[in-house]
């Protein structure tokens, strides 16, 4: 088995709660060396994991003849550049979500990806990861019938309080177009139900400033803190979303799919799915069995496809593409208070 060199583009939260271990814990993978916003701060990440190199800038990482692969864990804001130039210097790339800053960014990581022919895969959407292969099971065996209706929601209060920070998810210049947990979400919904045909949207931004920590200024506050979204699907079903940060006791993260012969809720929070058939009076638990659950095993399939053993399927940037065309879609239709059609993004 030949080794696999990693290097590290950013290491955020995400990428040391799961990448950095995950990639770790694999037979004939190896971390080289890192690069992080600051050059402390990738000296603090080797420290911790022994890493061997650290970099002052991205570039570097990219140029290091020793480095197989790269993992790049930072904001979107430099996801497209660090993409492309990876896989054009024959690097494979793992990268975080959000994808990119914009779909035109997204299309342009693809492209790089189908010309060079390395390993390009997007760190997948975790909301019902371990209820996957039921979801699809069901629908497949017909037990929803056709598509009727699909209701998503996810409220929370992390940004009632005024006083928190700006967070890089609320710079545009850090993420772009995306939206709280919108884009993921659509990644699931797309994931079981089809493609986004239009899409209808409104924002609100209810604290409209709040302190940058980096530069000790009140700035804008530039992503919104709720998005309603009225969705049609390809299939003609058509689909709510409801994503918001100002809303206490609001009933988590979940996804309901009503069609003409059964009805699913799964809870993206604790994992749980309820179904009912048309001759069920009410929904009754659905059981993930042990054998057909999903897990966390991106860090796997990232190096099994490196190493030939299987294709990408979660996630490839083509599916990346149509989540943030998605996303998109909806900034634009919020912007311009009319219906948006994905397919002109």
């Amino acid at each position: 088995m030949s080794e696999i060199r990693i290097g590290l583009i950013g290491a955020g939260a995400n990428t040391r709660l799961r990448h950095i271990p995950g990639l770790r814990a694999m037979p004939g993978v190896r971390l080289v060396c890192v690069a992080n916003r600051t050059k402390a701060s990738g000296q603090a990440i080797a420290a911790e994991y022994g890493l061997p190199r650290v970099y002052a800038h991205w570039t570097d990482v990219v140029a290091d003849p020793e480095v197989d692969a790269v993992m790049i864990g930072t904001w979107p804001y430099l996801h497209a550049e660090a993409t492309c130039r990876s896989l054009e210097a024959g690097k494979h790339v793992l990268c975080e979500a959000r994808m990119a800053m914009n779909a035109a960014e997204g299309r342009r990581m693809l492209a790089a990806a189908q010309q060079t022919g390395r390993v390009a895969m997007l760190v997948p959407s975790p909301f019902g990861m371990a209820g996957d292969r039921v979801i699809h099971e069901l629908i497949a065996d017909g037990r929803l019938g056709s598509l009727r209706e699909i209701y998503v929601r996810a409220l929370s209060p992390n940004l009632l309080d005024a006083s928190i920070p700006l967070h890089w998810r609320q710079r545009a210049d850090l993420s772009g177009v995306n939206t709280l947990t919108l884009g993921i979400l659509n990644e699931t919904v797309q994931r079981w139900f089809g493609r986004t045909e239009s899409v209808s949207a409104e924002t609100s931004i209810f604290v409209a400033r709040r302190l940058n920590q980096e530069t000790g200024r009140m700035d804008d506050v530039e992503t919104p803190d709720s998005v309603g979204v009225v969705a049609r699907m390809a299939s003609g079903a058509n689909c709510v979303y409801h994503v918001s940060g100002a809303a206490r006791h609001g009933g988590g993260m979940r996804l309901e799919a009503y069609g003409t012969t059964g009805t699913v809720h799964y809870d993206l929070e604790r994992d749980t799915i309820c179904y009912g058939s048309v001759d069920d009076t009410q929904l009754a638990e659905l059981p993930i069995p042990a054998d057909k659950a999903g897990r966390w095993q991106v860090e796997e399939d990232f190096i099994a496809a490196i190493r030939g053993e299987r294709p990408v399927t979660l996630t490839s940037f083509a599916d990346g593409v149509k989540y943030m065309c998605f996303t998109e879609a909806v900034r634009r239709s919020a912007d311009t208070g009319r219906r948006v059609y994905v397919s002109e993004v």
